[in-house]
């Protein structure tokens, strides 16, 4: 979606809590940021500091990992409708096209993709510079509900599909899921499934796992947002009621 460039911005409020600066730099939740602080990885000015609570001014240059590391200045939420043949990484070394390639006028604000989608894989993408978020809503104990449209080789089997509502086991361990289903006015070879788990190709895999080939995968709603209004390949800033759905929706 065009829209202009957003500059990066230094966040208003100093001085500031040096476990606030960090987390606001998007490394860390701000309690996870105590804890960095207090093993000394953090220095400011040329100075180990080992107080979560020092002040930090907005002249000061603050090292992680002997890296600057600056608060953003504003948080950015955008919802990307990924196409295929989109790599979900921030750069990819054989040149191949990424999901940053789609969203360059937002390049300043260090975004990155929460979780991942496969090449093959199209549909909703969550990209932003809230770490604390990312990290949230990646976690397993969360359980952020994803609804997947499967397009496969052949009709499925009704048998098959209360297979996969009783519980697979693949691989790398059990496989549940909270429903699996025939899309309505579609053909039988296409299924809607809701998952919250997000293990590695976990819906290909499971539908593998009986015999069947996915020709298309789409994810269509990740945490209460779906594809409404947003065309594949575009993305939209998320609106406030969003984020603050995403943020507490636990």
């Amino acid at each position: 979606m065009k829209d202009k460039k957003a500059p990066q911005q230094a966040p208003e409020g100093f001085p500031m809590r040096l476990n606030k600066y960090i987390s606001h730099s998007g490394i860390c939740s701000r309690r996870q940021a105590v804890e960095l602080i207090k093993e000394g990885q953090v220095q400011v000015n040329g100075k180990v500091v080992t107080e979560p609570g020092f002040e930090v001014q907005e002249s000061d240059k603050v090292l992680y990992k002997n890296a600057e590391v600056r608060p953003e200045g504003k948080k950015v939420y955008l919802l990307l409708n990924k196409p295929k043949d989109v790599i979900t990484t921030l750069k990819d070394e054989r040149g191949r096209k990424t999901v940053m390639d789609l969203i360059k006028n937002r390049e300043g604000l260090r975004l990155f993709p929460v979780g991942r989608l496969d090449r093959a894989t199209t549909g909703l993408l969550l990209l932003t510079n809230d770490g604390e978020l990312a990290k949230r809503l990646s976690h397993p104990s969360h359980k952020v509900k994803k609804i997947y449209e499967v397009a496969l080789d052949r009709p499925v089997d009704a048998r098959d599909l209360a297979k996969i509502r009783a519980g697979l086991t693949l691989d790398d361990g059990p496989a549940p899921v909270n429903w699996v289903e025939f899309i309505k006015d579609k053909p039988k070879s296409e299924v809607a499934i809701e998952i919250v788990i997000g293990r590695n190709r976990i819906v290909r895999r499971i539908f593998e796992q009986l015999g069947y080939k996915v020709r298309k995968l789409d994810r269509v709603y990740y945490g209460g947002l779906t594809k409404k209004d947003l065309p594949r390949g575009y993305h939209r800033e998320l609106s406030e009621k969003e984020i603050v759905m995403l943020k507490h929706f636990q």
